[in-house]
């Protein structure tokens, strides 16, 4: 379902906001729902907090891996190949 957001903005501010929209071709709420998204998805996403003890388990654990050298082979090799289908 679609929300409508209002905001209230300086008509400098709003000038400035609607000649940038303009300048790319955009409608001045396009750009306002880019610049979210924009923003949107430079926010980290959960806690640091979580994340880190997460990490802190999995590094109390052995995992099997194999010879550093190996691995980056194969990873380059999967490059290369391309994805399986």
């Amino acid at each position: 379902m679609a929300k409508r957001l209002q905001v209230i903005l300086q008509d400098p501010e709003y000038r400035e906001i609607q000649r940038v929209a303009r300048s790319r071709h955009m409608s001045l709420a396009e750009w306002v729902r880019q610049a979210l998204e924009a923003a949107r998805r430079e926010e980290p996403a959960g806690s640091l907090t979580r994340k880190l003890e997460a990490i802190r388990t999995a590094a109390q654990h052995e995992y099997p891996a194999g010879e550093m050298d190996a691995m980056l082979a194969e990873i380059e090799a999967g490059y290369l190949n391309g994805p399986r289908a």
